[in-house]
């Protein structure tokens, strides 16, 4: 009992030290996304509050944090450009309802189909984007850098950087901040490494009187609690032909992100999170935000990071950061602006470190070409465009990869039995891509009159392969040739419209499996608490 206690007592301070550290490294992300979207910094500071708490509680993956989210700002900075704030409130609340719809149709299941080389991709996709929104920092916004002229103009790299003082004093104090999170877990690991590199490299600024940026350079972010705020747009078709295609965007990548940093932080804690719960939980706290003034976002790779390596596993590790934030905005802004840019730099560049697949390099000569270029693929299309494209291509190049290597598997072999009948045997899976080559190894006009064909070498996976079946038995028909099929599924015998009386039925030696003609339903995941 006392070791449960103990336990207990060692996980609720390392989630309430973990959120605190995890508050400090969202402000300046939260002020950054919400300058990128177009709006005031307190709209993305009350989204990073309001999401974050919301799906601490009611989200499917204790541990993980959720707020604004570059991925998301960057599309709706054209609603807001094109419309006004209020719309890009109604367009959150729209995404909202949309993922609530998501959670109850029970799509998460579908992340599954997710391969390993597109999460390696996404995840050193991600790290790079989180290193280059770092770079920035370095620089003097509104200045031409000097990328003026190239292709990364207009990029995050195009910034004009610090004077050389400045700039020299920037690296130092991040080389000092990444070097106490380094080290410090092997003196100690009772305090966050993060946290005591924020509080010794911020008491070092002031003390020392350092000349370098602080948060409150970046904007101020004192402001009230978040009152009730129902977006003032027309109740109208015309309102929602205008934010239904934002909606739909927005609540894709953010599932998307949310499932994908879910997947990665269950490896990394080895425990299992709740999908489904996670997309209700992602909808009920951007419908929430927007009627509060938040623009919204979703589950945040880095700040997950942070917590995790923080020791924060459960709920209440997202619910402190969530409610430290918020006293942060009320009443201790004045403190928080002095916290220096460096420290909170030199964290991130830390989850850099950690986030990317280092493995990736050794492997990449290991694994299969094609999984190669779907990993290079999605990391190059993360960084350039933008999270959720970079999932569907690679999903799509691997499917087709998939579909084409199996599509050669299928073959029939042709002999004729003892009684006269030709017998053919079909090796390997039935499907939409072997469907043509199935069906051309068949010769109806020239086979003798009794023709067996036997399956149980065989697997018809889709609806296509039960047509390309069908098709083949009307072919024999008009030929006038009697077709018997043997070792087919139950199932399969079901499906089939015209050949389904050609079809012998064996109870002994017939396999048992289901076509994928609906999703079945796979019941609920099993959560961590």
């Amino acid at each position: 009992m006392f070791e449960n206690s103990s336990a207990l007592r060692s996980s609720l301070k390392n989630d309430i030290l973990s959120g605190l550290t995890v508050a400090l490294a969202l402000v300046p992300e939260a002020v950054a996304f919400a300058i990128i979207a177009g709006v005031e910094p307190l709209v993305g500071l009350y989204a990073a509050f309001m999401v974050g708490l919301i799906t601490s509680i009611f989200g499917g993956r204790p541990g993980m944090i959720s707020g604004a989210t570059g991925a998301m700002a960057v599309v709706m900075v054209a609603l807001v450009a094109s419309h006004g704030v209020e719309y890009l409130f109604a367009a959150v609340v729209l995404t909202g309802i949309i993922q609530l719809a998501a959670g109850v149709l029970r799509i998460a299941r579908f992340i599954r189909l997710v391969p390993h080389p597109v999460m390696l991709g996404f995840v050193n996709g991600l790290a790079i984007v989180i290193l280059l929104a770092q770079l920035g920092q370095f620089g003097q916004p509104g200045e031409i850098g000097w990328a003026a002229g190239t292709f990364l103009e207009g990029s995050i790299l195009d910034v004009a950087w610090l004077p050389t003082n400045q700039l020299t004093m920037m690296f130092g104090l991040v080389f000092l901040t990444m070097a106490i999170i380094h080290f410090l877990p092997k003196l100690t690991t009772s305090i966050p490494s993060s946290l005591v590199a924020i509080l010794v490299v911020s008491l070092a600024v002031v003390g020392l009187n350092i000349d370098t940026r602080v948060v409150g350079d970046i904007a101020s972010i004192a402001g009230g609690f978040p009152t009730l705020h129902i977006p003032a747009v027309p109740m109208s078709f015309e309102t929602l032909r205008v934010i239904f295609p934002y909606a739909v965007v927005l609540a894709a990548i953010g599932l998307i992100e949310s499932l994908l940093t879910l997947r990665l932080i269950d490896e990394i804690t080895e425990t299992r999170g709740n999908g489904n719960r996670e997309c209700i939980g992602q909808g009920l706290a951007n419908t929430v935000t927007g009627f509060f003034g938040g623009m919204g976002g979703c589950a945040m790779i880095g700040q997950s990071m942070i917590n995790v390596n923080s020791g924060g596993r459960g709920r209440l590790s997202g619910i402190t950061a969530a409610l430290s934030l918020l006293a942060f905005i009320l009443f201790a802004s004045s403190l928080i602006e002095q916290i220096p840019i460096a420290a909170l730099v030199g964290v991130m560049f830390i989850v850099v470190i950690g986030t990317f697949e280092w493995s990736s390099f050794r492997i990449i000569r290991r694994v299969p070409k094609q999984d190669a270029f779907v990993l290079i693929t999605v990391s190059a299309v993360t960084v350039f465009t933008d999270l959720a494209v970079a999932v569907v291509v690679g999903v799509i190049i691997s499917a087709l990869v998939f579909a084409w290597n199996h599509a050669k598997e299928v073959r029939v072999e042709k002999r004729e039995n003892r009684y006269g009948s030709h017998y053919y045997t079909v090796h390997g899976p039935l499907f939409f891509g072997s469907t043509a080559k199935f069906s051309e190894q068949f010769t109806p006009r020239d086979d003798n009159n009794d023709v067996i064909i036997d399956f149980a070498d065989s697997r018809v996976v889709d609806h296509s392969g039960i047509e390309a079946i069908d098709a083949l038995a009307m072919r024999y028909k008009k030929n006038g040739r009697s077709l018997h099929l043997i070792h087919l599924s139950r199932e399969c015998k079901k499906l089939l419209k015209k050949a389904g009386d050609m079809v012998e039925v064996n109870v002994v030696e017939d396999p048992n499996y289901f076509v994928a003609i609906e999703d079945a339903d796979w019941g609920d995941e099993p959560m961590v608490n």
